[in-house]
């Protein structure tokens, strides 16, 4: 009964969403003070649901696709709620040129040390050691270090513009060698060597594969949601930037806030997988979406960006930048001898820990 009434919520939510969105678009040229504090909140939390809803079916189409087809489905709808939240946000306003940075800076550390350290955790709890494919977490780290580095360190030392900015020539020509070496990785991950990101544990432990027609209906109610996610991003923005200059929280707290709430659905399903001992499926996800979001959500945010002109702060403050750099040593060690436990997993939870804490304390 409870699954049946989950499968229900799931099919209701993107277009309950899409109607929303359709709603304050027609009511955003003159709305009642009422309407103006209602649609806001009511927006925020139904696109909360559809988040979860989008990352449900896009769960769907992966159990029929299989590996690593179903984690690249996943992680691709998640940057594209991302990618929305944080083009609405920034044009929202006076605009946020440094919020692309904040909010990708936030999802490398939310999931490298949140995420994953929380998955080694649990399953190093559960199991005491788990194993998981040597080649495809190094070939993660191998492309995610150094698309880091070119977005997020590197423009804080060039020269040819002042500040942590890139020039537009600078800009676009990192964002074609990102798009270019993400589109390689996907080459490796889904052609060439896929059996790297294969998860040991054999038939699918959710049971069976779904028919073409809940097949199909996913597919359809995924670009409903993805849809609505996209228009109700525009609405909630200024409320969810609102809330944070409000509390009187720095502005990378947005960043921070619009991670959790894209990467909420996400962390559920890779704690979930390293429950049932499939690590490597939770690292598929985990790292998988701090690649993606490097890889799609700079050129996208790049494309918006140079023809209207608006500024992106890109390069890391040295804080920051040691954070990452610590970040990523710390990896290598975690996935460079294919088994691990509770301890690397206590280590990313407390680098995560600390990220948090500079947010507010600097």
């Amino acid at each position: 009964m409870a699954d049946a009434r989950r499968k229900t919520l799931w099919r209701i939510l993107p277009p309950a969403g899409l109607a929303l969105a359709v709603v304050q678009t027609a009511v955003a040229a003159g709305p009642s003070p009422v309407l103006s504090v209602a649609l806001p909140v009511v927006g925020l939390l139904l696109l909360l649901g559809v988040v979860f809803a989008c990352v449900h079916h896009a769960d769907v189409i992966a159990h029929r696709t299989g590996e690593p087809y179903g984690t690249l489905v996943l992680t691709v709808a998640v940057t594209v709620i991302e990618v929305s939240l944080i083009l609405s946000i920034m044009l929202a306003g006076q605009g946020q040129p440094s919020l692309a940075r904040e909010t990708v800076f936030a999802v490398i550390m939310v999931v490298c040390n949140g995420v994953v350290g929380l998955c080694l955790i649990v399953g190093g709890l559960r199991y005491g050691e788990q194993g998981f494919r040597l080649p495809g977490a190094s070939a993660y780290l191998v492309v995610l270090m150094p698309l880091a580095t070119l977005t997020l360190i590197l423009p804080a030392y060039t020269t040819s513009e002042p500040g942590p900015y890139y020039t537009p020539g600078q800009l676009g020509f990192v964002a074609l060698a990102t798009v270019l070496l993400y589109g390689v990785f996907l080459y490796v991950q889904t052609v060439r060597h896929r059996d790297y990101f294969l998860s040991d544990q054999g038939p699918d432990p959710d049971g069976t594969a779904p028919g073409p027609r809940q097949l199909l209906e996913s597919v359809g109610l995924l670009l409903v949601g993805l849809v609505a996610v996209v228009l109700l991003a525009k609405g909630v923005a200024g409320a969810i930037e609102g809330a944070v200059v409000g509390i009187g929280a720095p502005i990378e707290a947005v960043g921070l806030l619009v991670a959790l709430l894209v990467l909420l659905p996400e962390t559920v399903s890779a704690l979930g997988a390293a429950r049932r001992n499939e690590l490597q499926k939770s690292l598929n996800l985990a790292l998988g979406s701090s690649l993606a979001t490097i890889g799609l959500t700079i050129p996208a945010v790049t494309l918006i960006a140079l023809p209207l002109r608006v500024p992106l702060e890109l390069g890391l403050d040295t804080a920051d930048t040691v954070l990452l750099v610590l970040t990523f040593a710390i990896s290598l060690v975690t996935f460079g001898g294919g088994r691990t436990n509770i301890l690397p997993g206590f280590v990313h939870l407390v680098l995560f820990v600390v990220y948090v804490f500079l947010v507010f304390v600097p």
